[in-house]
């Protein structure tokens, strides 16, 4: 089986994709804009060729490296980069080589587009937020008229993360939208007060889980970007009912078959006509994609496993062998910003919960935006002792 991984060494512990896959007997050919000497050496040892391309945007380039990989070792069987960035240029090289392991080119619309995939949770029998499609000033007060008004959010139909999102809670708000509203497509959506939790899952070719798992958020990554907030979040120890059954019908309604992906809900804090009452989850968005930044990382120590191998084994053999762990525990993530002071050095955080932390680094400045410049990812055995993690981590002078 030939392999074509996109961009494998960003985010850099991506190289594990590629090291489960060979141990899974698969030939794994790596294509990105970084020299072969700057490839971390485990990600060196697990390609089988590497291609280096002066622009991953040039779609020429990219053509090419495939069409080489492709006639030095024939038929090309999967592409991916599991990265949202590239995931329309992902499915355009797979419907332009004939590759049917992912989703084509003319597909990844209802994945791309956050007006389009309110069908599929329709489909699917979970609520979703109103939505409008932004065109006319007039039309966006009908549509303000029509699910009683402010506030609202809007943002990119077809973006990543949060870039881009704002929250309008008045005329004024509305108007200066409008008066510089980006050279895109964009939605609003009514405003939900909710939790955001995500349904993380590893499918098979029949769109049935292999993993799942389940993650916590902070109500809004957009204000944490716009207002340069601190960033936690945790993987929890479980999956919660409601989200598990939500989350499996969404997977089908969108027939995610044989991938890594990553479905936001929210979880309402009081009642909301039309959607349910206070606690009922309620869908946001899907993304065909693992979880941003190093939360992969955070399920396998959450759950004792290793999501990587999951991933590869079904690549591979369209099954899991990886064993269910015997034990489940928190991955708590708190992150700090270097314009702000906080209360407890480094040599205290340290000091108090070495034993526990996981992983501990600057982050690269690509991430800085979202998830701060500076973070401690650490094992939690419940969520209150997460919460007091978080609170020690990100205490300000």
């Amino acid at each position: 089986m030939n392999f074509i991984f996109i961009s494998p060494q960003f985010p850099h512990t991506y190289w594990n994709f590629c090291d489960r896959l060979k141990k899974n007997g698969v030939n794994v050919l790596g294509i990105a804009d970084t020299p072969y000497d700057q490839l971390s050496y485990q990600l060196r040892e697990c390609l089988t060729e590497y291609y280096k391309v002066d622009n991953m945007e040039d779609y020429g380039q990219m053509y090419k490296a495939v069409a080489f990989f492709a006639f030095k070792y024939g038929k090309i069987d999967w592409i991916e980069s599991n990265n949202e960035y590239w995931l329309e240029q992902d499915a355009r090289l797979r419907t332009d080589f004939n590759v049917k392991t992912g989703v084509s080119f003319s597909g990844v619309k209802k994945y791309k587009s956050k007006y389009s995939m309110k069908k599929y949770y329709e489909k699917a029998g979970v609520p979703t937020a109103r939505c409008h499609k932004v065109t006319k000033l007039s039309d966006a007060k009908k549509f303000l008229d029509d699910i009683g008004g402010y506030p609202v959010i809007v943002k990119p139909d077809n973006g990543v993360g949060a870039s881009g999102t704002y929250k309008l809670s008045n005329d004024a708000d509305l108007e200066w939208f409008y008066n510089n509203l980006p050279n895109a497509s964009y939605v609003m959506e009514e405003f939900i007060e909710g939790d955001i939790v995500s349904y993380d899952v590893i499918t098979d070719s029949k769109a049935e889980p292999l993993f799942e798992s389940m993650t916590e958020w902070p109500p809004s990554i957009a204000d944490i970007v716009n207002n340069e907030l601190d960033l936690a979040y945790y993987t929890a120890a479980g999956v919660d009912e409601e989200l598990k059954v939500k989350g499996r019908a969404t997977v089908k309604a969108f027939g995610v078959k044989s991938r890594f992906v990553h479905l936001e809900f929210f979880r309402l804090r009081k009642d909301k006509k039309g959607l349910g009452k206070k606690g009922t989850i309620v869908g946001l968005e899907v993304n065909m994609r693992p979880a941003g930044g190093y939360t992969p990382d955070m399920m396998n120590y959450a759950h004792s496993l290793d999501v990587y191998s999951i991933w590869a084994e079904m690549v591979a053999h369209d099954a899991r062998y990886f064993p269910e762990p015997e034990s489940h525990h928190f991955a708590v993530y708190a992150s700090r910003r270097d314009k702000y002071s906080y209360k407890h050095t480094h040599e205290e955080i340290m000091a108090k919960y070495g034993s526990s932390i996981v992983m501990s680094e600057r982050l690269p400045s690509i991430w800085w935006g979202a998830m701060g410049n500076y973070m401690y990812t650490a094992h939690a055995a419940t969520e209150e002792m997460a919460k007091e993690f978080i609170a020690f981590i990100q205490e300000k002078v």
